[in-house]
């Protein structure tokens, strides 16, 4: 089913399109919650939370593209369980791995930045992923955004270790030079 039809179903508020989105993007959401949370059964409730507020959320508002509408939500409420799990305990996961990288590029999250900040941050983002060769945006959308071991990574795309190592560290290098050419550091 394409993401026109499933978010005709949401705003006709068929529980249907809650059945559909499950089968046709489940999947990669519980893959991002995974990654993040390191336990399957958080990983599936961060899911079903996730459609909850999809289900909440269409309408009023109409994503262009539902997958990433979707897989954000989850994203969003994984890190929020992960933040909330971590201040009960110490564990695992990629979110350490993933902060302590970008940490040199992108400034501190703790730093409340205003909304046109954050808007041009994000404007900023959106074109440099677009101005990647396609292998490179991949590997950093798998990385930073869902969160992926290196290892998947390089397994999934069919690379070996190093290139994905390579690749990110070089990527992260130009993300911080645009950055900063855009006085966004």
């Amino acid at each position: 089913m394409n993401d026109e039809k499933l978010i005709g179903l949401f705003e006709a508020r068929s529980e249907q399109g809650i059945e559909e989105a499950n089968r046709a993007y489940g999947g990669l959401c519980r893959s991002i919650a995974m990654h993040i949370l390191s336990d399957s059964r958080d990983a599936e409730e961060c899911v079903n939370d996730a459609l909850l507020h999809v289900w909440n959320a269409i309408p009023p508002q109409k994503p262009q593209k539902f997958s990433a509408f979707f897989a954000s939500v989850t994203r969003n409420l994984a890190l929020n369980r992960y933040a909330a799990n971590r201040a009960q305990r110490r564990g695992g996961g990629q979110v350490p791995l993933v902060l302590e990288e970008l940490s040199a590029c992108i400034s501190a999250p703790e730093r409340t930045e205003q909304v046109l900040d954050r808007m041009a941050l994000h404007d900023t983002l959106e074109a440099f992923l677009k101005g990647l060769p396609p292998k490179h945006s991949k590997v950093f959308m798998r990385r930073y955004f869902s969160m992926m071991p290196v290892a998947d990574i390089a397994a999934e795309l069919n690379m070996r270790e190093s290139t994905v190592k390579s690749i990110l560290r070089r990527t992260r290098a130009k993300l911080h030079e645009q950055l900063e050419k855009e006085e966004l550091l």
